[in-house]
């Protein structure tokens, strides 16, 4: 911690949200603490020694004395393949059903006593020990992933796995959610963890808000994409590799992933960027298309405190000539206690601001963020609690709401893996879509 952090804390532990901050990570690792039991000693394990193999559609299954390794490649071109049984599906991540088999992708023997699956795109080829590389049809290795390892509580429980691969020396590498460092990954240590750092941030500040265990990896011998599909708590680490200069030796880029439990399982699509991106789509579902106003120049930030400030605003982009399309409001207009409420007295007039706003070309958008106040009598918390059998919110193991600290107090969420939960919730943007105000999504 540098003088900056230390000072940032301080404030923070010396506010009123801050006070509710410090309650709410006390509450949280009590509630870690009950549905977490005590690792205690563990046994480290390998997949060991290549015992045989069954194949199967698109691949086929690769067993070892101490694990078994499934591979699988889809019509399209993704690669899948799994560690001790874990299978495409259920996934958070892969919308429906996983992508069917390619009957041409075939298992069969490798040298050095391994096997491979040759396809259109990718060979996938598993030596006797439990290493996987992904090679273009030419024969050129993009990744190689290292045999992983488990750390099993002796007295049971998840193991927790890490998981090394090497990449080119001249790959960089991008993705893993939002990241305050932004879109290109330098060397450094990346949480797998959604949180809020708080007050003002910096790209030193990880993680951040929507972390995905998803990298893409651009070199010189083609540019694939692997998705660790796992949502549980981890870290990636990154180091880019070093080319050899003149007669020297390249130094491979490595990455790290290291996570607490769940499925060892990984995707991965290779080809051109586009390519890529769209095979990715094709996996988790194409995204909605916005409207053209919403390519446009955009204004966000948090205090407009009044709708004489919101027309200052627009007003100056007009002066100076620059463009807009979009205005939003941050989650203070709201009313502190009401999710879908706009506070009146800042903004009696939202529907009559929107109108006038469109009218000069600027949509004005709402932020929704999906933390309801835990208040018996709000309408948001009561209809939530009504929700089907078990009601709308987040629960624990032990089947009691989950309760956490945002800025209206404490708050609970709703469980958006639930179809009725996310078709209740949609129904709730009826009131600000009525005031001319589109929603932005939620935050």
């Amino acid at each position: 911690m540098d003088g900056r952090d230390l000072v940032r804390s301080v404030k923070l532990v010396g506010s009123k949200q801050g006070l509710r901050t410090v309650r709410s990570a006390w509450r949280r690792s009590r509630v870690d603490a009950r549905a977490l039991s005590a690792r205690g000693p563990e046994r480290a394990r390998v997949p060991g020694a290549l015992a045989g193999a069954e194949p199967g559609p698109g691949g086929g299954v690769v067993r070892f004395a101490r694990s078994e390794l499934r591979v699988r490649v889809a019509v399209g071109g993704a690669v899948f393949w799994g560690w001790d049984g874990a299978e495409p599906l259920p996934s958070y991540a892969l919308p429906g059903l996983a992508p069917d088999a390619d009957p041409r992708a075939v298992l069969e023997p490798d040298k050095d006593g391994g096997w491979q699956v040759v396809s259109e795109r990718l060979t996938v080829a598993v030596s006797r020990h439990g290493a996987v590389e992904l090679r273009t049809p030419g024969g050129v290795v993009l990744r190689r992933e290292l045999p992983p390892r488990w750390w099993e509580p002796v007295a049971g429980g998840p193991a927790r796995w890490v998981q090394r691969s090497e990449v080119p020396a001249d790959a960089r590498f991008f993705g893993l959610g939002g990241r305050a460092a932004g879109p290109r990954l330098r060397d450094g240590v990346y949480g797998l963890w959604n949180t809020d750092p708080g007050g003002r941030f910096g790209p030193q500040d990880d993680p951040l808000y929507l972390t995905m265990p998803v990298q893409l990896v651009v070199s010189d011998a083609g540019t694939h994409l692997a998705f660790h599909d796992n949502s549980w708590a981890g870290r990636v680490t990154l180091r880019e590799g070093e080319e050899g200069a003149g007669s020297g030796h390249d130094r491979p880029g490595m990455s790290e992933v290291r996570v607490d439990g769940g499925p060892l399982r990984c995707w991965v699509v290779a080809g051109t960027p586009a390519r890529v991106l769209q095979g990715w789509a094709a996996l988790t579902g194409a995204p909605a298309l916005p409207p053209s106003w919403a390519l446009g120049p955009q204004h966000a930030r948090w205090g407009f405190g009044s709708e004489r400030e919101v027309r200052r605003i627009v007003a100056g982009y007009r002066e100076r000539g620059l463009p807009l399309s979009a205005l939003h409001l941050d989650i203070d207009h709201f009313d502190a206690h009401r999710v879908f409420t706009v506070d009146r007295e800042r903004f009696p007039d939202l529907p009559g601001l929107a109108e006038e706003l469109r009218g000069d070309g600027v949509r004005l958008v709402s932020i929704v963020d999906p933390a309801v106040p835990a208040v018996p009598g709000n309408a948001v918390f009561d209809a939530g609690a009504a929700v089907g059998p078990s009601g709308a919110f987040v629960r624990d193991g032990r089947g009691r709401i989950v309760r956490g600290e945002v800025w209206p107090g404490e708050c609970v969420y709703p469980d958006f893996t639930d179809p009725l939960v996310r078709e209740w919730w949609g129904g709730l943007y009826e009131e600000r879509l009525a005031q001319g105000s589109p929603v932005s999504g939620t935050t």
